[in-house]
């Protein structure tokens, strides 16, 4: 089952539930004086709301999702997985389609990174999906320069220690040589900060293209970058248990959509 919304919750998770933003952002927010409840300026995130209270971000009415949905997402190299980036850079939520409702991401992929990206308009799936505690397998595609051998990715799978992180051990396999390029397959169930890139980085190996085929039991597949596809409803109850069916039907699994023209519009993750 998907968390409930309780009769009374504080603020901060009902604009992670809603898809707004994580819980920390929504708490500055709340700070920046952005948020109202019923025509009133918040100055806490202690601030409990109830399902007949009005919320509003930067003016806009906020709503809780009525179900669950969860798309698919390419996302290309280039953009920046963030709501709001301080050097002007595009995110994926500027090129996300248009008729997309507001959602957040699952994770992240860093900028030069591409592949498969979650969204959700549910906190609790985001929450759930992003717990170590889950063990789903993170796998990627990973180019790099030069031409190892087997025996040189032992490290990576006994686990490795970088300026005092542990990183957990990986799966590592070393697919093809290509030219002065070598393509290995790369699963994890940690996904710390640029973790595939440091890891190879202290084995000698630069790499030069990363892309996300899985997360847990959903593909990258035949997505083309830019594309998204909605997971369909009987999927999210068989892998995460959620009821779907709760309040009105979600709308039927869209099939894979092209990113429209960059919107100047911000989404929130």
């Amino acid at each position: 089952m998907t968390e409930q919304n309780s009769p009374e919750d504080r603020i901060a998770k009902y604009l992670s539930r809603a898809g707004v933003a994580s819980r920390r952002d929504a708490e500055r927010m709340i700070a920046e004086g952005r948020v109202r409840v019923n025509g009133k300026l918040l100055d806490t995130p202690a601030f409990k709301v109830g399902e007949m209270d009005k919320v509003e971000v930067d003016g806009a009415e906020v709503t809780l999702p009525e179900v669950p949905r969860l798309w698919r997402y390419h996302k290309p190299p280039g953009l920046v997985t963030t709501a709001r980036d301080e050097k002007g850079r595009e995110t994926v939520f500027d090129a996300l389609p248009e008729d997309l409702p507001r959602v957040m991401s699952v994770g992240r992929l860093d900028l030069n990174s591409e592949g498969l990206l979650l969204l959700t308009t549910d906190g609790g799936i985001k929450r759930r999906l992003e717990l170590p505690t889950t063990g789903w397998l993170r796998k990627y595609r990973v180019r790099v320069k030069g031409t190892p051998a087997d025996s040189d990715l032992a490290p990576l799978r006994a686990g490795i220690t970088i300026d005092g992180e542990r990183f957990q051990p990986m799966e590592v396999r070393l697919d093809r040589q290509q030219g002065a390029n070598a393509w290995l397959t790369v699963g994890l169930r940690e996904g710390k900060n640029r973790e595939i890139r440091r890891a190879m980085d202290v084995i000698g190996l630069t790499v030069n293209r990363l892309i996300r085929v899985g997360y847990g039991p959903f593909r990258l597949g035949e997505l083309k970058p830019g594309e998204v596809a909605e997971v369909k409803g009987k999927v999210l109850r068989e892998q995460l248990g959620l009821d779907t069916s709760e309040g009105r039907p979600a709308p039927p699994a869209a099939t894979k959509r092209r990113r429209k023209a960059p919107s100047k519009r911000r989404r929130t993750s």
